[in-house]
């Protein structure tokens, strides 16, 4: 089996089809594992949960798809952040409503946990430092798990000698042994690693192999989109610059 690991895709359609279109040039995958914030931010939630819908899935929450909803409170974000999760809220139909409070905070699928934030603090945290992430060990019984919500592509490797914190570079790959990992695939929608390409991994199960992709995408659609929408300037020129 091929599974798509996809993080924080933010409303962001253009750079959800053209990583779609990317997998399908690597061989294509079975299955998409989403790891939270579909919405929030980007020009497009309504079409990307749509999309997302139309494959064989599994979803978990994050923080933007819950305040869409109003299980989190707008005043948790920063001014940027809660002007457009108000407008995401405004864009999303009954149905979108129901699937994003429908989602879990953790699930287990293979050998890895999926969490947004952390295994820890699944809507919240943000996974940036080895302690952290060593802390977080004891918050999930499988041999791997996979984060987002920082939109930076890490992985924590624990072994013998502690937990080793290394970035996750663009055509990586990591074959999974016997040392547990904390995966980070980075953001489809919006980069903060300064690179604005979108980045998203694969993992192909019969290999025991996970491969990590950066995708150059068309920025400028999406900052036109966000434009006639009025969204927060800021965010719309962080997505040129992956900041």
């Amino acid at each position: 089996m091929r599974y798509a690991i996809l993080g924080d895709i933010h409303g962001n359609l253009v750079a959800f089809k053209t990583v779609l279109q990317d997998l399908e040039k690597r061989g294509g995958f079975d299955k998409i594992w989403c790891l939270g914030d579909v919405v929030g931010y980007g020009p497009e939630p309504h079409a990307c949960i749509e999309l997302l819908q139309q494959f064989d899935h599994v979803c978990i929450a994050g923080n933007h798809d819950w305040a869409a909803v109003g299980l989190v409170d707008i005043l948790d974000f920063n001014e940027d952040a809660a002007a457009a999760n108000q407008w995401t809220a405004q864009q999303l139909t009954e149905a979108d409503k129901e699937y994003l409070k429908s989602l879990p905070l953790i699930t287990s699928q293979e050998n890895f946990s999926l969490a947004h934030g952390s295994p820890r603090e699944p809507i919240w945290e943000y996974l940036f430092s080895v302690r952290a992430a060593e802390e977080n060990l004891e918050f999930f019984s499988t041999p791997f798990c996979l984060v987002g919500h920082s939109h930076v592509p890490l992985i924590f490797e624990h072994s013998k000698d502690g937990v080793k914190l290394t970035r996750l570079e663009d055509s990586a790959t990591m074959k999974l042994e016997e040392n547990r990992l904390i995966i980070n695939p980075g953001s489809v929608g919006q980069p903060r690693d300064h690179d604005p390409r979108a980045s998203y991994a694969l993992y192909d199960s019969n290999a025991g192999m996970i491969y990590h992709y950066r995708i150059d995408y068309d920025v400028e659609a999406t900052q036109q989109k966000m434009l006639q929408e009025k969204l927060p300037e800021f965010l719309i020129l962080r997505l040129s610059h992956g900041i």
